[in-house]
């Protein structure tokens, strides 16, 4: 019997132990949210001197091209961990991404659209990573734009990746149509949409 209660009175004893480390696991995990919120808030503090973004126009045009997938958010150009989130630009979410004359068209389930005028266009690459998401090398479509005086870097990603080379060509020719030679996708993209949701990922 003497045996018996030393054992129960060790395990109360051991079960109170882990009860105290799980609360405090969860106290510090939400500490680091608050931490992770604070800066968050401070940052969109930071940057709230940058202008309200531009909608979609009445009339954007046919689509040249039309992409599904996410949205990884969008830093200062070159910068790829200076995150922009003022204007609901740093929320990550699905994405549903149309290219057309006017320019770039970004709709967001459950997130603030937002949309990239043709005039503010500057380029489109190929890229690994952005705003701490990282893929393989070429897995991330990089567009850049300026919008008031800040240049930005905003990150897609197709769900079907093979389409992202269509997206560069047809923005840097809208973005230098100077230096574009004419080429059958973007000659025939006025009057024939072109979609990336093929088959090849």
């Amino acid at each position: 019997m003497h045996l018996a209660a030393e054992q129960k009175s060790a395990d109360v004893t051991d079960w109170s132990g882990r009860i105290g480390w799980i609360v405090g696991l969860l106290l510090f995990v939400a500490l680091l949210y608050w931490l992770m919120r604070e800066g968050w808030k401070w940052r969109g503090t930071l940057q709230s001197d940058l202008p309200e973004l531009p909608t979609v126009p009445d009339a954007p045009g046919a689509a040249r091209l039309e992409m599904s997938g996410r949205y990884h958010g969008s830093t200062t150009a070159g910068q790829w961990l200076d995150r922009i989130v003022a204007h609901g630009l740093g929320t990550r979410s699905k994405a549903e991404v149309t290219l057309t004359d006017a320019g770039v068209d970004v709709v967001r389930p459950g997130a603030s659209d937002f949309f990239i005028p043709a005039a503010q266009l500057r380029e489109a690459r190929l890229d690994k990573g952005i705003a701490g998401k990282v893929l393989t090398e070429g897995g991330m479509l990089i567009i850049t734009w300026q919008h008031g005086d800040k240049l930005i870097d905003s990150g897609f990603r197709s769900d079907r990746a093979a389409g992202h080379a269509a997206w560069v060509e047809a923005v840097n020719a809208m973005s230098h149509p100077a230096d574009a030679a004419p080429t059958h996708s973007t000659a025939s993209s006025k009057h024939h949409p072109i979609t990336t949701e093929g088959t090849a990922r």
